[in-house]
């Protein structure tokens, strides 16, 4: 006599719930305690229902949903850190998560609030580049309203609800440029230092600028500091902004580089036969700042790792998701001087 196959029914039974209970469980339907879950898939393994591994599915949680949005022409630093969100995604398994990017119009607030109403409320979690303007603040905001925690990467957001700030101490990371440039000229030189910022929009590089003019204020006062100049952490606009530079200030003896686009800062000093006289500090470590680095144009670059960031980012929001301190297993943003002597 052939056995018959055990049913829903039968798994019902055996759990003492009712069948639409089974058929929640077994297609991972909400409204269902935890306790008469296992009590399920207990039921439908001893009656060998369905296969293990279609049991332990049953069990598993859905993946948390992440969302990183970036600039979508911005620094190579910031390219290598959206790269990183799908190129690291096996690294992500243990955490139960799926991280996905989003690029949108750099510098411009529009398009990121217009992104973190539209996509926000369909994750679990977003992070992003922020800008400080209100109508992001409003829609990180409202994120949060509806439960969906927002975390800052790289710069930060004034006055806004978001859970928590990933990235370098802005201020002193602009303090310690400064001493770089301060030590490399020595202390006795009077002489022309510029800045090259991305935007003052980002408060990133607003905070570097103030943390750069404290100290060059407060060690090296002879240091006479020019303008701040925006390249918008374009290339060809820092290109055209440091040859400008260079043929205005035929004694310029300083840049430092607040955001991105350090290749072009490089090219005009290699145009203009300046790479070895004029000290150049920057930002974030790419395949573009090594090469600068390597055949000393670029004297000094202070980096955090991309890599670290993104993985900050996922613990703090397991952490929120597990009811954990959200801060557990977090360690703090470190930044790194490199120089061509200690390429990693």
């Amino acid at each position: 006599m052939t056995r018959s196959l055990p049913g829903v029914a039968d798994v019902a039974r055996l759990a003492g719930v009712s069948t639409a209970t089974v058929d929640r469980v077994l297609n991972r339907r909400p409204g269902v305690r935890p306790a008469t879950v296992q009590r399920v898939v207990q039921a439908a393994a001893e009656l060998e229902y369905l296969p293990r591994h279609e049991l332990h599915a049953a069990l598993a949680p859905e993946p948390m949903q992440l969302l990183f949005i970036l600039p979508d022409r911005s620094s190579r630093f910031l390219r290598m850190l959206g790269e990183w969100v799908g190129y690291s995604q096996e690294h992500w398994s243990p955490f139960n998560v799926n991280c996905k990017t989003a690029f949108i119009q750099s510098f411009d607030p529009e398009a990121l609030a217009g992104m973190l109403r539209r996509r926000g409320p369909k994750v679990d979690g977003v992070a992003f580049m922020a800008l400080e303007h209100p109508l992001v603040r409003e829609a990180v905001d409202r994120l949060a309203e509806l439960g969906v925690p927002s975390i800052t990467l790289v710069s930060d957001l004034s006055h806004s609800q978001r859970v928590a700030y990933v990235g370098l101490d802005n201020r002193a990371a602009g303090r310690t440029a400064a001493y770089l440039i301060g030590r490399f000229l020595g202390p006795a030189r009077r002489a022309k230092v510029v800045m090259i910022a991305g935007s003052l929009s980002y408060r990133a590089h607003e905070e570097r600028e103030a943390g750069f003019i404290q100290l060059l204020a407060e060690q090296y006062p002879q240091l006479r500091l020019l303008d701040l100049r925006e390249g918008y952490d374009d290339e060809r606009t820092n290109y055209r902004q440091t040859r400008a530079l260079l043929e205005q200030h035929t004694d310029l003896a300083a840049i430092y580089n607040i955001g991105g686009g350090a290749e072009g800062v490089g090219r005009a000093l290699k145009e203009s036969g300046q790479e070895h006289r004029v000290v150049f500090v920057g930002h974030g470590l790419t395949p573009d700042t090594r090469a600068l680095l390597i055949d000393g144009t670029m004297d000094a670059l202070i980096n955090q790792s991309p890599q670290s960031a993104i993985l900050t980012c996922v613990r703090i929001f397991t952490n929120l998701r597990d009811r954990r301190d959200m801060m557990s297993g977090v360690e703090a943003t470190r930044s790194q001087v490199i120089f061509r002597e200690n390429l990693p």
